[in-house]
């Protein structure tokens, strides 16, 4: 490794190394799977809940159209949420966005039986937009561990530049692992969703234990 290349390595975060966001990739794609399942509405992709909201508008459908208004709030409301956070705690809003996750998840979890519109198509959709604008990098370059649009792209992009001569097989190499793995996150979430749709919840709330460690002793470094 060249030492341009260690100077870049050390300058990364925690909260922005492979393993979160691979972490993270794979609780996106799982929850989105769980929501899918059981409310039909998709708790990341919003663009797929606003071309419905319309296509089913369009039609006069407005009870089918309205049941995807929620998620979109929902998701805008946790933007907002990560913008404060953000600005009020600094290099700590990464571990305070993961311990806000996992503790949303546990809720929705215990009131799922009881309230399962508005734990499930609400919190999982502001899990979602909190997760989506707090972790934004992977060594140092854009992502999104919530859709894979965004990395499709950067990985096909890399592969051409690499293949061209003028770029490094590793940042596609990521980018194409992340999309696989934000896959492999919404089968077992789909699976786990029908087979166990009480305890499904617990898997991702697992991947994002590991990552509000690792984003925990980030923190601690960077007061230090």
């Amino acid at each position: 490794m060249s030492t341009m290349d260690t100077a870049a390595a050390s300058s990364t975060g925690r909260d922005e190394t492979v393993l979160v966001a691979l972490l993270l990739a794979f609780a996106g794609g799982y929850i989105d799977a769980y929501t899918w399942i059981i409310h039909g509405v998709m708790a990341n992709a919003q663009t797929a809940n606003l071309v419905l909201l319309w296509v089913y508008g369009s039609i006069g459908n407005w009870t089918k159209a309205l049941h995807f208004v929620p998620p979109i709030l929902a998701f805008a409301a946790g933007i907002l949420v990560a913008a404060w956070l953000r600005r009020a705690t600094g290099a700590r809003a990464s571990a305070i966005a993961t311990l806000i996750e996992i503790l949303l998840l546990v809720a929705i979890a215990i009131l799922h039986n009881r309230l399962p519109d508005l734990a499930g198509t609400l919190g999982i959709s502001f899990v979602a937009a909190i997760q989506n604008a707090v972790f934004t990098r992977v060594e140092g370059v854009l992502y999104s561990s919530v859709m894979i649009t965004g990395n499709m792209r950067q990985a096909i992009e890399g592969l051409f530049a690499a293949a061209s001569g003028d770029g490094a097989l590793r940042p596609p190499g990521i980018f194409a692992t992340l999309c696989v793995t934000f896959g492999l996150g919404a089968a077992v979430g789909a699976f786990a969703t029908k087979q166990i749709p009480n305890l499904a919840l617990g898997l991702p709330v697992i991947a994002l234990l590991v990552v509000l460690l690792r984003c925990e002793i980030a923190s601690d470094e960077a007061s230090l």
